[in-house]
C-alpha cells in the first residue's frame, strides 16, 4: 500500500521546563514535553450506573425503560443495582431499547469539564532554548498536560547541510510565518518558499527541516501536537 504524506500550505496575500531540555536535539521539546504530563488511571466501569445514566439521559421511568428494551421491570432494577449480571440477550434488547450499540454500554461518556485553564506569554517572556539551528520561545509553559506545544521559532540556519539529517517526531505540526521568507524542506516533497502570512500543517513524522531565505534570520509560530 502506498503511503500518502499529508502536507497543507496556505497563504493569506516563561517556560519552565527542566534543566535537561537544553538540548541542542530539536526533538526534545517534544519528548519533555509529553514527559511532563501524568498518564490519567482508567476507571472500571459501573455497568448499572452506566445504564441508569443513559435511561435518565431520555427522561425515561425505570418501567418505560423496561418496555421499551422488552424486560421485565425487575429485571432492569437488579441491573441498575448490580444486583444482576445481565446475559448477552437482554443486553441486546437493553441496547436496543436504548438506540445504541451494545459496545455502547460499556463505554463510559466523555467528561466534558470546563477548568478555566488559561496561560498568557507577553513578548519577550518565554523561555529560549537555542540550537545550531533554531532559538525557540517556548509559550504557555505554566499550563501542564497540554494537547499543544507552542513556540516561536527564530531560523537561523541558512543551507540544509546545517543540519544533522531529518528532524522528525510523533504528532503532526503547524507553521506560520511571522517575518521573513523560509524553505521547507520535507522528506516526499518539493521545498517550498514560504512568506510572511504563509503557513504549512503536515505531518511532523515525516522528515521536515527549515531554513531562512532571508537577511535577518526569519522568525515563524510553530505548534506541535502533543496527544
Amino acid at each position: 500500500m502506498r503511503y500518502e504524506p499529508r502536507i497543507t500550505v496556505a497563504r493569506l496575500g516563561a517556560l519552565n521546563y527542566p534543566e535537561t531540555m537544553q538540548s541542542t536535539d530539536p526533538k526534545a521539546m517534544i519528548r519533555i514535553a509529553r514527559e511532563a504530563g501524568h498518564s490519567t488511571p482508567v476507571e472500571p466501569l459501573n455497568l448499572g450506573e452506566r445504564v441508569r445514566s443513559l435511561r435518565r439521559s431520555l427522561g425515561w421511568t425505570l418501567e418505560e425503560a423496561a418496555n421499551r428494551a422488552g424486560l421485565a421491570r425487575s429485571t432492569l432494577s437488579k441491573i441498575e443495582n448490580g444486583q444482576m449480571s445481565p446475559t448477552y440477550e437482554a443486553l441486546k434488547k437493553l441496547a436496543g431499547g436504548l438506540a445504541i450499540s451494545v459496545p455502547q454500554l460499556f463505554t463510559p461518556p466523555s467528561r466534558v469539564q470546563v477548568n478555566g485553564r488559561m496561560a498568557v506569554t507577553k513578548a519577550g517572556e518565554g523561555q529560549l532554548q537555542a540550537t545550531t539551528t533554531y532559538e525557540h520561545q517556548l509559550l504557555a509553559g505554566s499550563l501542564t498536560r497540554k494537547q499543544m506545544l507552542p513556540y516561536r521559532a527564530t531560523i537561523r540556519a541558512r543551507g540544509l547541510e546545517e543540519f544533522d539529517g531529518w528532524v522528525r517526531h510523533d504528532g503532526e505540526e503547524f507553521l506560520y510565518v511571522l517575518t521573513g521568507m523560509i524553505r521547507l524542506y520535507s522528506e516526499f516533497y518539493e521545498p517550498i518558499d514560504l512568506r510572511r502570512g504563509d503557513s504549512a500543517y503536515y505531518d511532523a513524522a515525516m522528515g521536515h527541516n527549515v531554513i531562512s531565505l532571508s537577511d535577518e534570520d526569519a522568525t515563524i509560530l510553530w505548534v506541535t501536537s502533543l496527544a
